[in-house]
This record gives C-alpha cells, sequence and structure tokens, in this order.
C-alpha cells in the first residue's frame, strides 16, 4: 500500500503505483519535460529536431498539388486551405473556431477552407499548448527565454497533443492559428509582389487573392502556394487588430453539426472492419482487485463466443457480435479479490478526510496576511462550516469502444481519445511493441469532458493485449454498467470553510481543503481580503481520479461562492452588494457580477415559491457570473425557472457556440448538483447507470438561459469549461434564500430526502 500521509490518522488505505495508473497533468509534464530538456538531456537528443518535424509533417499532409506549410495547413493548387487541428473535436466546436482564427488572419476565401484533424504523429506534437502552459509553470521570464524550436522538442518528447483544460482557442488559436495564417498570408504577398514586380506595400489580400489596386493584376493563393512555402515564415508576424476581422467573432455555423444531424458521422462505437470480432469485458468490482479464478466454458457454450481472455484483473469474451459476447460474458462468474480495499466507502473517505483535515499536515498552502491574526482579532466575528461533495462521472453518451488489429508487427487502433500521441505511447507500453509500431486514428466521440485521456484510460491496454492474442480486428466495448463502475471520477472531496468579519468586511479568510488533486494555479481567489488561506490536504482513495469538466474549479467554486452567500447572511447584507464590497473597484470581475444581477433582475420582486441565487468564477483565464432561479417540486426535489450567465473570455471567437459552451456548463453543473454522485460500499462503486446515476432530464432544464459576452479586450480565455463551476453554488444560494436551509453537501436530491 502507499504511504499514509500522516500514520496517526485513521485513513483508509490506499492503492500503490501498480494498482492506479498516476496522473500527470499537462502542466507538471511540461515542466518535468523541459527541465529535462533544458537541463539534463541536452536540446538534440529528444525524438526530433524541429526542422526533422516539419519535413516529416510535409510529407504526411503535403504533396501533389498542395504545399503544406508546416504542420498547421496547406494550400492546394484549387486555392482549397485545410486546418489540421492537433485538438479533437468531440462536440465542443474547436475545429470551426480554430479554422476562423487562421482563416482570417490568412484571408482565406471561408468556404474553401477545410477542418481535418491532425495525423496522430509525433511531428503533430502541439507546441503551441506547450507554449501556452509553460508561463505558469515556470515564470513569464524563464518562458520567455526559451526558444519555439526547443519547445517544439518539448512538446513531441512528452508526447503533447491533448484536447482540455478549454486550451484549443486560447493556446493553439492564439498562438499556432492566427499566427500561422499570418505569417502565410505574409509570404504570400512577398511571393506575389516578387512575381509581379511590385512593392508589397502595394498588394491586398482577400477571398485567397492577392490583389495589385493600380494594374489590377492578381493572383490567386494556389497559384502561389509552392513558391511562399519555399520562404521563411516570420515567427512574430503581424496580426490583426479587431477592427481588421472578418470571421473571429462571426457566428459562423459548425462543420461538424450537418454529419452528425444526418448520421453519416461514425464514432468508435459504430466502426466496423470485414472479419472484425467484437468483445467486452468485466473487470474486478472493486478497483485494486485481481481475477481469482474463471470457468470459460459457459462463455464458450454460447453460440457466436470464441475466445475469452484473462487479464489480471479482468476477463474478456470475444464474440462475432456484441450480443453474444455480452451473453457470453453474462454466463461467466468470475471471482476477484478486493485487492485489500473492502472497508473502503463514502462515510470512511470522507471521515478520513476530516481527521486529515484538522489534525494532518497540508502538502500546499497559498495565500497572503495572517489568518491567525485575522481570526483573533478584537471585535471579529468568525463564522465556520463544513462541505463535501463526492465522486462525479463523467456520464459519456458514448461508453467506450476502441477497434485494435496487431498485423505484421504493427498494431493499428480506432477509437475516441483525448490525447492521440499518449494513446500510441500506453498502447506500445502495454504491448511490448515501439511507439512507431502502433498507430492510432482519432475519431468523433459521444462525449468526453475529461474521461478520454488516455493516462486514465485502462481500455487502452485491454485492447493492446487483446489485440495481440486475435487474429482479427477486434472492437472491444465497455457496457454503460463497466463505465459508469470503472470510471475514472472527479475526486470525493471535503472542505472546512472559516471566515472573520468586522463591519460588514471579510477580514480573514481561510479553506482547508481534502482529495487527490491540488486546486492552487488553477482556480484564482478572486476577493481581495486582507488575509487568506487555502490549504490542500492530500487524500487518495482506491479509485482513478480525473479531470472532471472545468476540473477543480467545480469543486472549489462551490465551497467558496455557497460560503460567501453564508458570509453575506451573517454580516446582514445582499449576497450580490457583500460581494461588490469584496472585488477591486474597475476589475473585470465586478463588471461581469454588476451585467448578471442587471441581466436578472437582481433585487426586484419574485413569485410566491421562488428563490434567486448568484455565483461568480474565474476558471481557464474566463470569469463567469451566474444567477439562477428556483421553485421546489411536490416531492422537494428543485426546479430551475432560469438562468444567467455573463461571460468575460476577452475575445469570443463564435458566438454561436461560445454560447452552446456556456449553456452546456451551466446545464451540466446543475445536473451534478441536483442528482448525480458515485458512493462506495465495500471497496466498490455502487451505481451502474442513469437509472441510479440520475443526469438532468430535459424537463427538469431551465426553459430560459440567458447568456452574454462582456467583450473586455483581455487576453482569450477557455470557453468550455468556464460555465460550469458558478451553476452549484448559485443552485444552492437560490436554494437557501428561497427555504432557509443551506446545503452544504451534494447532491441536492439527498438533503431534500434527509
Amino acid at each position: 500500500m502507499a504511504d499514509n500521509p500522516n500514520p496517526d490518522l485513521d485513513i483508509p488505505e490506499t492503492v500503490t503505483p501498480a494498482e492506479k495508473p498516476k496522473k500527470k497533468g499537462v502542466k507538471r509534464r511540461i515542466f518535468l519535460a523541459g527541465s529535462a530538456l533544458l537541463v539534463g538531456g541536452g536540446i538534440f537528443g529528444v525524438w526530433w529536431t524541429d526542422s526533422s518535424a516539419k519535413a516529416k509533417a510535409n510529407a504526411l499532409i503535403g504533396g501533389a498539388g498542395k504545399q503544406a506549410f508546416g504542420s498547421v495547413m496547406t494550400i492546394a493548387e484549387d486555392d482549397t486551405v485545410t486546418v489540421f487541428s492537433p485538438h479533437i473535436d468531440f462536440g465542443q466546436g474547436s475545429h470551426t473556431a480554430l479554422g476562423q482564427m487562421l482563416a482570417d488572419e490568412l484571408d482565406a476565401d471561408w468556404g474553401k477552407v477545410v477542418i481535418e484533424q491532425a495525423p496522430a504523429d509525433l511531428a503533430f506534437a502541439n507546441a503551441a499548448l506547450a507554449k501556452g502552459f509553460l508561463p505558469t509553470m515556470a515564470g513569464e521570464t524563464l518562458a520567455g527565454l526559451i526558444p519555439d524550436a526547443v519547445i517544439g522538442m518539448m512538446a513531441r518528447s512528452m508526447p503533447l497533443m491533448i484536447t482540455g483544460g478549454s486550451s484549443a482557442i486560447r493556446f493553439t488559436g492564439e498562438i499556432a492559428m492566427r499566427r500561422t495564417g499570418a505569417a502565410v498570408r505574409a509570404a504570400l504577398i512577398a511571393e506575389a509582389a516578387d512575381r509581379l514586380g511590385v512593392p508589397e506595400s502595394e498588394l491586398t489580400t482577400a477571398d485567397s487573392v492577392v490583389t495589385h489596386a493600380k494594374s489590377g493584376k492578381s493572383l490567386r493563393y494556389g497559384e502561389l502556394a509552392a513558391g511562399a512555402a519555399e520562404r521563411s515564415l516570420s515567427s512574430d508576424p503581424v496580426l490583426k487588430t479587431r477592427e481588421q476581422w472578418k470571421l473571429i467573432g462571426k457566428p459562423v455555423p459548425r462543420r461538424d453539426i450537418p454529419a452528425k444531424v444526418d448520421g453519416s458521422a461514425v464514432y468508435g462505437i459504430d466502426f466496423t472492419l470485414p472479419d472484425m470480432r467484437v468483445a467486452t469485458i468485466a473487470a474486478a468490482p472493486v478497483r485494486g482487485g485481481t481475477l481469482e479464478s474463471v470457468d470459460e466454458a459457459p462463455a464458450l457454450a454460447v453460440k457466436g463466443v470464441e475466445k475469452v481472455v484473462k487479464l489480471p484483473d479482468a476477463v474478456i469474451v470475444v464474440a462475432k457480435g456484441y450480443w453474444p459476447a455480452t451473453k457470453g460474458l453474462a454466463a461467466l462468474s468470475p471471482k476477484f479479490t478486493d485487492g485489500g480495499h473492502g472497508a473502503m466507502s463514502t462515510p470512511a473517505i470522507y471521515a478520513a478526510q476530516d481527521k486529515l483535515r484538522k489534525g494532518g499536515k497540508p502538502d500546499n498552502e497559498a495565500g497572503d496576511g495572517d489568518v491567525d491574526a485575522a481570526f483573533a482579532s478584537a471585535g471579529a466575528k468568525t463564522v465556520e462550516a463544513e462541505y463535501r461533495v463526492p465522486f462525479l462521472h463523467h456520464a459519456m453518451m458514448e461508453p467506450f469502444a476502441l477497434t485494435g488489429h496487431f498485423k505484421d508487427g504493427t498494431l493499428t487502433i480506432w477509437g475516441g481519445l483525448q490525447d492521440p500521441l499518449s494513446t500510441r505511447a500506453r498502447a506500445a507500453k502495454a504491448a511490448g511493441l515501439e511507439m512507431d509500431q502502433v498507430v492510432f486514428n482519432p475519431m468523433i466521440m459521444g462525449g468526453g469532458f475529461g474521461r478520454r485521456f488516455p493516462d486514465i484510460v485502462e481500455i487502452i491496454d485491454q485492447i493492446a493485449l487483446l489485440a495481440k492474442q486475435v487474429p482479427y480486428p477486434v472492437k472491444l466495448v465497455w457496457s454503460r454498467e463497466e463505465e459508469v463502475r470503472h470510471g475514472s471520477y472527479r475526486p470525493q472531496s471535503s472542505a472546512g470553510l472559516k471566515a472573520s468579519l468586522q463591519s460588514g468586511q471579510i477580514t480573514g479568510f481561510r479553506m482547508d481543503y481534502a482529495q487527490s488533486g491540488n486546486a492552487e494555479g488553477e482556480v484564482p481567489f478572486i476577493y481581495k481580503i486582507p488575509a487568506t488561506s487555502r490549504r490542500h490536504f492530500a487524500y487518495q482513495s482506491n479509485q482513478i481520479d480525473g479531470p472532471w469538466r472545468s476540473v477543480n474549479a467545480t469543486q472549489i467554486g462551490f465551497y467558496t461562492e455557497s460560503f460567501m452567500d453564508e458570509l453575506a447572511l451573517a454580516a446582514g447584507e445582499d449576497p450580490y452588494k457583500f460581494r461588490r464590497r469584496h472585488l477591486p473597484e474597475g476589475s473585470r470581475h465586478l463588471k461581469a457580477l454588476d451585467e448578471v444581477a442587471k441581466r436578472s433582475g437582481w433585487g426586484t420582486p419574485l413569485p410566491e415559491g421562488v428563490g434567486r441565487g448568484i455565483a461568480i468564477v474565474e476558471s481557464f483565464d474566463t470569469i463567469v457570473a451566474e444567477v439562477v432561479e428556483v421553485a421546489l417540486k411536490d416531492d422537494g426535489s428543485p426546479k430551475v425557472l432560469k438562468a444567467f450567465a455573463v461571460v468575460d473570455c476577452g475575445t469570443t471567437i463564435n458566438p454561436l457556440n461560445a454560447e452552446a459552451q456556456i449553456m452546456g456548463g451551466l446545464i451540466m453543473g446543475l445536473s451534478s448538483a441536483i442528482g448525480e454522485q458515485v458512493t462506495l460500499d465495500k471497496g466498490a462503486v455502487v451505481e451502474s447507470n442513469f437509472g441510479d446515476y440520475p443526469i438532468l432530464k430535459l424537463a427538469d432544464a431551465p426553459p430560459a438561459v440567458d447568456v452574454i459576452f462582456i467583450a473586455s479586450g483581455a487576453k482569450t480565455g477557455g470557453i468550455g469549461e468556464p460555465g460550469l463551476p458558478p451553476a452549484s453554488p448559485a443552485l444552492a444560494n437560490a436554494l437557501a434564500s428561497l427555504t432557509g436551509k443551506r446545503i452544504r453537501t451534494l447532491p441536492i436530491l439527498t438533503q431534500a430526502k434527509a
């Protein structure tokens, strides 16, 4: 068992690294890779040089009739511009937005722009992502000293191709797409100037054409591409100003929607190959347990079943179709150990976290000022509260389904995951192969929300091992029950909060929280308070905890914003006005808060039986303030009537899509707060499907959601995740206003029935 960080406390045993894959956050990976690159390994010993990577990318996406510009785009002779996204688009609309950003700077004809998924090759490792995260990890000064070529090698050494952290637009879009578009446009102008024998300053671009107005001559991008591709691209091109944008900020229809509407889109669970077999799996009910024994005969007696494969912690049935595989699996009675985790339960985890927070030592602390002195100050009124949030499942509509085929020494995999390069690396390790012996074909996916990161996805190991044992292509499908009971969950977490008040002002604020994963650096503390402290106490159960939409901002937002309402009540002040006084004058936060109060009619009379709550959270460089109006149904459960969101993400690339993302995040936040939870009993997950893991139904979703964006001109922030964190505290605050009962433990339905 792993070392208990506080051996004097009675904490349920945690798992060893061998039992539980270690999570590697992208920021940590960048920092460690960069350190090794700069200090230990030398800059030319990691995978390839930058020039070699560009040559490989050109070979993969260039060719007859089209010219490649790095790993980002090609221009064909017919003026078609193909943009290659290193991010997976699984419904967040990033492909369209990234295409908009590049095409706008390029002055391309949008009707001739195609956006494709970049190949899962190291040449397409996302250097822009590494460059975007580096300042947070290494500091602005050090990050600014590292050449782009070295950052590219860092990205390939990790390897880095993730989709997550609301990073596609704010990092890849701003750093790679806009700059590449602008640099290629400059190269096209330079090529045209040479061909026409005119100064570059006399040339203009629009709709994939370079024009010389004085002579009336023009050249198409397709005519100029070959020559432009031979030129060196500027690493710091002049970008358009906001007033010059033609596509950025416009509500462009998403390119992925038609295929999803007409049914032509192919997901991993739809994928087929000739002679393909289908398999399904049952893993040890208690994570960390192992397979003791299984009699294969009952499964092999089922018509269509061909093979039973035993893994250290699971059993797989392979058949000619999913139905016989499912019947064969149901016929088995495998015996599993509990791996020593049979005493693990939801109450035991909360109890252990409580002891850890009150008697252990924090592994991280952030804040300013002397909090204890503020609490002890004469005349200070102190308020304390404890909060709890459960494990949460991602509840993807499409369960895992990966297809693998091992042939002629090469393992080929098809499926939807959030990091194609790390998928190749993990599959290679599991199969005992080199990375260049593994091919991964990324596919669209029916939901992700952080669940499909390869370092927490065991099905990659399973399909890699299975494919080497089956002489046909084989698709491994996890049932819904398997996916729910063996997820990578948002951490079960608990927090103790304490604050001091004097003359209605917060003078000291402390939050002690226990969970896996430290939230510092991810969730800024936005309030202006003389003394603050946020202390993290590391706790790990036997479960795999993984990033969940908005990562730690969801629980930290619930704790902080719920407690702010409690402090407002203790101060005898309106929650909105109380927040106002603790936000810096003229700040973006204050403007967002004021705007959501205005739009929601804060302070105006409500109908009888309706409550109103407010919350504001910053995450992923985006500020979101939300107001929720709620009533109670006959069974005491909440019914959200209206929701309002005001968003400052700096620049909104595609308002239509951004609005959809904020709405989706807000509703997902309401759903998780109202009824979702994953619980443990005797070490195993209790829930198994939507029957006992209820997500918000359409009938219970707010019929009206008002979303507005503030164009602050700040740096571009994320959009896929920040709409979620304020939803749960806004709802809890609305219920407290309506009923007088404070919700400190989620989900709400467990409190309504208590």
